[in-house]
């Protein structure tokens, strides 16, 4: 839109030679032009004059004319002679009322993402909904053609995307505050949002994920202008998207291969790791159903049918010495489970003054742990 204000001030100065040679319709359609190409205050000013006197006086005194505050609030400015700028190749524009510039006014002088919502700290999840709900309605670029809506727009959508985050929300009102200033800021091009508080999701997402698409008759062709330049929101998200899920493929593929190569070494690793020949249980499953007795410490395991013909000697040794430090270890640790469990009994028993924990803790038979002081007393026998 920028690069049309060289166009914009050329039709001016062919409305205001029209003025002077008395042609207020050829000034009406160029001032109209104006205002479709570039909106500025004085083609804005030239056609409130002319509306409002219906002179078509020849002296130039109306492109000294500027607008004021005091302007009606009610007055609509429309394009008079779309009929004769289409003819002249131009498209015809939607209006905007004063009301909707004194609102982009309005939110480009909030410093405060609060302020910007018109919300307090305090404001729950459902006031926030409710405050960017009206505001996106308000100031989407495709119902709001006011100069400056399509930022507001973006500051809207940014302000409710961070303080409906709990965590960005907590850390903006811990560190958040005025904007950075900027060239770009400070002649009034565009917004700058707060520092470290940029949203996840673009403005038009979020407006879609609360309103299912926005509006669908003009979203897809409407087109935004930012600090940078003009681009085709909806058509480079569908591209970036489509460029994202092309990279993110081999992106995420990349990710998960440590993750593959472990399930795979994994799945190797139990297919080459042979059975045990022994079982403390009997195990139906590998054939493991033979019942034998170490030795030594008289320790039970289960074996296959041909386990006497495999092992035999110092073979058939090596075998009971590991079934019996697998079955130490085992009662080892389930006497340790035991005790623990019953010191937890006395102990609540006594916090809390019941007798039937007493009793129970006292009542435990600790098999293993009997089973412990036999193994023990075989070893000091031995």
């Amino acid at each position: 839109m920028e690069g049309n204000r060289d166009e914009a001030e050329k039709c001016i100065n062919i409305a205001n030679k029209a003025l002077e040679g008395g042609d207020k319709d050829k000034a009406l359609r160029f001032l109209n032009k104006a205002e479709k190409l570039y909106p500025t205050s004085k083609a804005k000013a030239l056609l409130e004059a002319l509306t409002k006197n219906g002179s078509a006086a020849g002296n130039g005194a109306y492109c000294r004319q500027r607008t004021t505050d005091s302007s009606s609030d009610s007055s609509r400015v429309r394009a008079d002679g779309e009929a004769e700028g289409a003819r002249d190749g131009e498209s015809s524009t939607k209006g905007f009322t004063k009301d909707q510039v004194d609102g982009v006014h309005r939110i480009k002088r909030c410093k405060d993402y609060y302020e910007v919502l018109g919300i307090s700290k305090e404001a729950s999840d459902e006031d926030l909904k409710k405050a960017y709900r009206k505001l996106a309605l308000k100031f989407h670029p495709d119902k709001n053609q006011a100069p400056g809506a399509t930022d507001a727009f973006k500051k809207i959508g940014n302000a409710y995307a961070v303080l409906s985050n709990p965590d960005k929300r907590r850390q903006y009102d811990l560190t958040g505050g005025e904007e950075p200033t900027s060239p770009g800021h400070a002649h009034g091009q565009g917004f700058d949002f707060h520092r470290g508080f940029e949203a996840d999701i673009t403005p038009e997402d979020l407006f879609n994920m609360f309103f299912g698409g926005g509006f669908p008759s003009t979203a897809a062709a409407h087109t935004f202008t930012n600090g940078r330049g003009r681009y085709s929101q909806q058509t480079d998200q569908r591209q970036d998207r489509g460029e994202d899920r092309g990279e993110g493929g081999f992106s995420m593929f990349i990710q998960l291969m440590p993750i593959m190569v472990l399930i795979l070494v994994s799945i190797l690793s139990q297919l080459m790791v042979s059975t045990p020949p022994y079982s403390l249980y009997s195990r139906p499953s590998t054939g493991q159903t033979v019942k034998r007795q170490t030795e030594n410490l008289l320790v039970d395991y289960y074996v296959n049918r041909d386990f006497k013909s495999e092992y035999k000697g110092s073979n058939l040794q090596k075998i009971e010495k590991n079934v019996e430090e697998d079955y130490v270890s085992n009662v080892r640790n389930n006497c340790w489970k035991e005790r623990q469990t019953k010191t937890e009994l006395l102990y609540a028993a006594k916090v809390y003054r019941d007798d039937r924990l007493r009793k129970k803790a006292e009542l435990m038979t600790m098999d293993n742990c009997r089973e412990l002081e036999r193994l023990n007393d075989i070893y000091r026998g031995g």
